[in-house]
């Protein structure tokens, strides 16, 4: 049996920063995966939809993890390592925890659409071959097929299949798998930024979360809040939030998270064909959602009320 890992908190699905050449920036992933830890997430998640795995070759799959796993001190590293083809996602997957992953984010296989027993026998495979924690991805939005409870809750007690990634938007099915699967080790995670307070009022552990790389204290803090049951703590940093929750959504993700990234100077927005940069005519927007989040921040500060780190310093005393 693998070894435990507790997958409460925030996980932030890590941009993959790229040069003007097209070459990884791995300097500055890097330095965000140490930005992102010290802001108190609880743990880090490169290579998933928001790192472009899709455009990165598995050579540069492995690099991305190993450099994040090398940047990090102490949250675990979980590696997107999914494919449609399960060979595929054995070889990677066991590359990547080679290269230093804790856990793997496991995608449910695309395109070809394989029935409930299909991906059931597919996450199988994998949790049987590869000897480390393995979560389970669903986002029939990316994959043209959802992972429906009752493979869910079937996946679930296997000792090494310990999450769910939720990016259905269908909160009934989600409330459905955590109820089923509250007597198994197993964590669901949100996978929508804008659910991740719902999900987490329904008994979820947590978010692995596009707007973290941008807000992670804000985002921990709410988590964080509504993991202690306090909602209205929760529940105002969810409304801080939901104006850029929206934004980021606005093309394509990570189309709109790198231009925030770019905003905020992390790293430059370049992506990789076919995706490319955030359409002009939503830059300024973009910008005037990001000066309204600081402009919060000041009033807050000014008042005395106390900033987001503020909040998570009382969540966690």
């Amino acid at each position: 049996m693998t070894d435990h890992i507790d997958l409460r908190g925030v996980y932030p699905a890590l941009t993959t920063p790229f040069a003007s050449d097209g070459s990884i920036d791995f300097e500055t992933l890097r330095e965000n995966a140490r930005r992102v830890e010290a802001a108190g997430v609880d743990g880090v998640v490169p290579v998933g939809s928001t790192g472009e795995s899709a455009t990165l070759t598995h050579d540069e799959h492995v690099e991305v993890v190993e450099a994040v796993a090398d940047a990090v001190d102490d949250v675990p590293v979980i590696a997107g390592a999914g494919s449609n083809n399960t060979r595929e996602a054995l070889d990677l997957g066991e590359r990547s925890v080679e290269a230093g992953a804790d856990a793997l984010l496991l995608i449910s296989p695309y395109y070809n659409k394989p029935e409930q027993r299909g991906l059931r026998a597919h996450y199988e495979t994998l949790a049987d071959e590869i000897d480390a924690p393995q979560i389970v991805y669903n986002v029939p939005s990316r994959t043209g097929r959802n992972i429906e409870p009752d493979t869910a809750v079937a996946l679930a007690a296997h000792e090494n299949i310990v999450g769910f990634k939720a990016a259905s938007g269908d909160l009934g099915q989600i409330t459905e798998i955590v109820e089923r699967t509250r007597d198994e080790e197993f964590a669901v995670l949100s996978g929508d930024d804008a659910l991740t307070l719902p999900i987490c009022s329904m008994g979820g552990q947590g978010t692995i979360s596009v707007v973290a790389n941008v807000e992670p204290e804000r985002t921990t803090a709410m988590v964080g809040a509504a993991l202690a049951g306090d909602y209205e703590t929760a529940r105002a940093i969810h409304h801080e939030l939901g104006e850029l929750n929206r934004a980021l959504f606005w093309e394509t993700n990570p189309i709109p998270v790198k231009e925030a990234m770019h905003i905020r100077g992390h790293h430059a927005p370049e992506l990789r064909s076919p995706l490319g940069r955030l359409a002009p005519e939503y830059r300024d927007d973009l910008a005037a959602v990001l000066d309204d989040l600081d402009d919060f921040e000041r009033e807050q500060y000014d008042r005395g009320d106390g900033s987001a780190d503020d909040q998570l310093a009382e969540v966690d005393s």
